[in-house]
């Protein structure tokens, strides 16, 4: 059963109240289901709950869906990625159920009698709208991938430095099935168990090679301020990046899920057209499985790397992009590096990412419209980044931008 106009009405009027009191019943929604339903603790990060990032997250999530309530199409992108996501972490159809029980729920305690029969109704409605559309959208993901429906045991083979905070683990299957391949940019879920937490914590790392049918390699940063003895550490980012870098050796299982995400290249995607990479920190993760897949073939291919770290010891895969760009005429790399020592010499550019210290035509291709540009890195990064080439006279569907963490509607 769908919205009438009197329904989508409601859904609408309840916007400024949303804006109010949205994360309060966000809060209140998690704090009841996960103490009801300590099950489902495996499935939400503990680390966004704790800073609030998860109910901040799906607060601006119920305000975007309720201002878009007659106009859906604009949240397909989020909705997406968020799909992406729970596919991910085999989110099944009766966990929909139970997340809509304790929304409403939640909406009742916070807002009382200002969710009147008639609103509560509607957003019940509503709720099951999305949850229908997402859950279509999920079981045909699980339908494409075949075998692989659930959680796989994979062995920990290889562990490389890369640099002062960042770990490449390299994972074959115990099963030693071949592996499917995937778009270069993609990620997988990998699910850990977390001692001071008492159960399984699962956290999304981009793939950061070219695909291979006998193993996957991930890049992971240890997120600082976490030490796992210490019980005041709770409030701190970083618990599966902290077990994977102090806890997880060769020989180790984890598990991991099928690779998903919306974000990456494709081959699908005109070669022709230049593409550039630009990436912060730990961000340049997915940004090397494109680079690796697109230099696995001759072509010419006009293809720019730009990257921002803070010197060379934090700065990963140096040699390994220098060595790319040596071989390829076609690859052009900047660095730049914001606290550079003395000795530091692998970088173009002193201090942090400005574009317009770049070359506007070899650098960032302004005079090609048909160029396209992938971001990540931290928020604010991207967000300066997609502004800068807006303000350059980039479209925005040629910007293309993958966000680490909570992915909520409300950053459409």
């Amino acid at each position: 059963m769908g919205l009438t106009s009197d329904q989508v009405s409601l859904i609408k009027s309840t916007v400024p109240i949303l804006r109010q009191y949205g994360k309060i019943i966000t809060t209140t929604f998690y704090d009841n289901m996960l103490s009801d339903h300590p099950e489902l603790n495996h499935i939400f990060n503990r680390t966004n709950q704790v800073n609030g990032h998860q109910a901040s997250a799906l607060a601006g999530s119920l305000y975007a869906y309720a201002s878009n309530i007659d106009d859906l199409g604009v949240l397909a992108p989020a909705v997406e990625k968020i799909v992406q996501k729970h596919a991910s972490l085999y989110i099944q159809p009766e966990q929909y159920d139970v997340v809509g029980y304790y929304l409403l729920k939640a909406m009742k305690i916070v807002l009382g009698d200002a969710l009147t029969e008639d609103i509560q109704s509607a957003w019940a409605i509503a709720y099951q709208q999305l949850a229908n559309l997402m859950m279509g959208r999920e079981q045909q993901l699980y339908k494409e991938r075949l075998e692989w429906t659930n959680w796989r045991d994979f062995t920990i083979v290889s562990k490389v430095t890369e640099s002062s905070d960042i770990t490449s683990f390299y994972l074959k299957p115990v099963d030693d099935k071949p592996l499917p391949s995937y778009h270069p940019g993609q990620y997988i879920s990998i699910r850990t168990t977390v001692p001071q937490l008492n159960h399984l914590q699962s956290r999304q790392y981009s793939l950061s090679d070219a695909p291979s049918p006998t193993h996957y390699r991930i890049s992971v940063k240890k997120e600082a301020g976490l030490s796992l003895s210490d019980p005041a550490a709770l409030a701190h980012p970083g618990y599966v990046s902290n077990v994977l870098h102090d806890s997880k050796h060769v020989g180790d299982t984890l598990q991991v899920s099928h690779p998903a995400g919306e974000f990456y290249y494709t081959s699908s995607d005109d070669d022709s057209k230049p593409i550039a990479l630009i990436s912060a920190g730990v961000g340049l993760t997915p940004m090397l499985s494109i680079l690796r897949t697109r230099t696995q073939k001759v072509s010419t291919q006009p293809i720019s790397w730009i990257h921002a770290t803070r010197n060379s010891r934090t700065h990963a895969f140096s040699a390994d992009i220098r060595h790319i760009a040596e071989q390829h005429p076609n690859v052009r790399t900047r660095v730049f590096m914001s606290q550079p020592s003395a000795n530091d010499k692998d970088y173009q550019f002193a201090g942090r990412m400005k574009l317009g210290a770049l070359d506007p035509e070899q650098d960032l291709f302004l005079g090609n419209g048909e160029a396209v540009y992938f971001i990540c890195g931290p928020e604010r990064f991207m967000s300066d980044v997609r502004e800068a080439l807006v303000r350059l006279g980039v479209e925005s569907q040629r910007i293309r931008m993958e966000v680490f963490g909570t992915g909520d509607v409300g950053g459409a």
